[in-house]
């Protein structure tokens, strides 16, 4: 085995600054990094590195921001879970590269557009640490639940019980499942149950779950599990569908979701138009080391 001093010597190693900075929102946390600074791709192995709890910056994921193709668009946002695995849109994520590229100059105006895995998303940034994200609109009949009816209902076997869920697209897959109380949701042993929904056969490319009690009309108490990542003190598009689901049974939008992390506003369209509103906040900022660059590459 090559040792690190060795591996900084070979020509194919880059041992120079690659910044980040740490962000998070509701205390989902992901790295956000540029991709012209990065030495190298960002391959799954390299992502679980980097988001490892004790060797890495720890976090629940890494946000890669670039250039983008879309003229309309002032940045290609990339989002990866900590299992290395690359998710096609993030609610809490989009937040937070939204806020970034403001602050860091990309973007000169408050509103603007960037384009992500599920397609472009307007951003209105409405205080220092808030903004909205016009989600477009979510659907409940996709080919991540193909074999689902016209209305997305659905049921499964988890945890030894059976489910009746609603699946939502919002540019990535939900399930969403209501439960009869706040405490029968706050009972639930997520990381037990959330693997076998994860991962059920029903959903071919997985599936985030989200448990929610409503408390009010408009307002609902969520716990989320995500694919890739677990369970997590928040997630956007998890609370998304949540809110559509509450109000295709009978609730009221906009939807005040109370996460673990804090709350976040859902406003559903009659059309199911998504408007997602909430903070983004920066951690800190730093750089990777010369060291931990070289164990990356040689990954």
């Amino acid at each position: 085995m090559l040792s690190l001093a060795t591996l900084c010597t070979r020509r194919f190693i880059h041992c120079g600054a690659v910044e980040f900075e740490k962000w998070q929102a509701l205390g989902n946390d992901y790295v956000i990094v540029e991709e012209e600074a990065l030495p190298f791709e960002l391959t799954p192995p390299r992502v679980r590195a980097i988001c490892a709890r004790g060797t890495g910056v720890c976090s629940d994921g890494v946000l890669l921001l670039a250039r983008s193709s879309d003229a309309e668009s002032v940045a290609r946002l990339r989002v990866f879970n900590p299992d290395g695995s690359e998710a096609e849109v993030s609610g809490n994520g989009a937040r937070e590269a939204v806020m970034y590229l403001r602050r860091r100059g990309w973007a000169g105006l408050d509103s603007f557009s960037i384009e992500t895995g599920a397609g472009r998303l307007q951003a209105t940034i409405s205080s220092p640490t808030s903004c909205t994200i016009d989600m477009g609109h979510a659907r409940i009949r996709s080919a991540d639940y193909p074999s689902g009816p016209e209305d997305g209902s659905g049921r499964l076997d988890a945890g030894g019980r059976r489910w009746s869920f609603q699946h939502v697209q919002v540019g990535n897959p939900q399930c969403s499942i209501r439960v009869a109380d706040e405490p029968e949701l706050e009972s639930l042993d997520l990381q037990a149950i959330g693997p076998e929904i994860e991962h059920n056969r029903l959903f071919p490319n997985r599936t985030n779950v989200s448990w929610f009690a409503q408390q009010s009309p408009a307002r609902i108490r969520a716990r989320i599990f995500e694919r890739g990542a677990g369970e997590t003190s928040a997630s956007g598009t998890g609370a998304v569908g949540a809110a559509v689901t509450s109000v295709l049974q009978g609730g009221e939008s906009p939807v005040t979701v109370a996460l673990d992390g804090g709350e976040l506003e859902v406003e559903v369209g009659e059309d199911l138009r998504i408007l997602l509103t909430g903070c983004a906040l920066s951690v800190y900022r730093g750089a990777l080391s010369d060291e931990f660059i070289a164990e990356l590459n040689a990954l």
